[in-house]
């Protein structure tokens, strides 16, 4: 846990994530990732210079089951608010307008639905659990199928909801999560969408681990390429959503 909090503690000095008295959403999939975020969270605010809440939100998308027991468990352990929330995201997604990439949509309503969750429990920041990975797989993903050179920035500021979405685990490698969510026995809920482990994520995440094998220093390399361009705009320490 000690590797974690000190790449959160990184980022939020780099990018001013955390501010005094903030009220910060986690936003719980039920995945390891989020899991130790909200883990780490809730240790982190012990002792960082800037005193802040923090609450656990968690949509429910449609699919079944989906048992959010070990999550409100592992809430009250942590001295955590625990909020749920059913949605027909799934219905939406799949039944309604029949989606053949399912994943952009499914995204869309999920940010929109916990966003205004987060706001609707008087939260002014949503936490998400993406890591060193999820940074460069995004990286990779805007330029073979958007054509362009695009990631998500560290802080977002949402001026339609008034929300600031922050990513304290950029920094945080993958392979350290997985190792930390099954030794702190996380309870993770496993995904039930049926495009789980068939995305384009999944393509570039499976393109990734081919180049490590061959250069494994390349994750690290690329986030630093990736940071050394922010004098270009390519991650801005704080973007804006209008």
């Amino acid at each position: 846990m000690r590797l974690t909090l000190g790449c959160i503690r990184r980022a939020d000095e780099q990018f001013g994530m955390i501010e005094k008295d903030d009220r910060i959403a986690v936003g719980v999939s039920g995945g390891k990732d989020s899991l130790l975020l909200l883990n780490a969270l809730a240790l982190y605010r012990k002792f960082c210079k800037n005193p802040f809440e923090l609450e656990a939100i968690c949509l429910g998308l449609g699919y079944e089951p989906f048992d959010v027991s070990g999550v409100q468990a592992l809430c009250d352990r942590l001295e955590v608010p625990f909020t749920y929330r059913k949605t027909d995201i799934k219905e939406v997604v799949f039944d309604i307008r029949k989606e053949t990439n399912p994943c952009a949509m499914c995204a869309k309503l999920r940010r929109g639905a916990l966003n205004n969750l987060a706001k609707e429990h008087g939260c002014n920041k949503v936490a998400l659990g993406h890591h060193r990975e999820d940074v460069v797989e995004t990286f990779l993903m805007s330029l073979f199928f958007e054509g362009r050179l695009h990631l998500f920035a560290p802080v977002t500021y949402l001026s339609r909801v008034d929300v600031t979405v922050i990513r304290p685990m950029i920094y945080v490698p993958e392979k350290h999560i997985i190792q930390l969510a099954r030794k702190l026995e996380l309870p993770i809920i496993h995904n039930p969408c049926p495009a789980d482990g068939y995305t384009k994520r999944q393509e570039m995440k499976e393109m990734l681990n081919a180049i490590c094998r061959q250069i494994p220093t390349a994750r690290q390399y690329m986030l630093n390429a990736l940071k050394n361009t922010a004098q270009y705009g390519l991650w801005d320490k704080c973007g804006q959503d209008d």
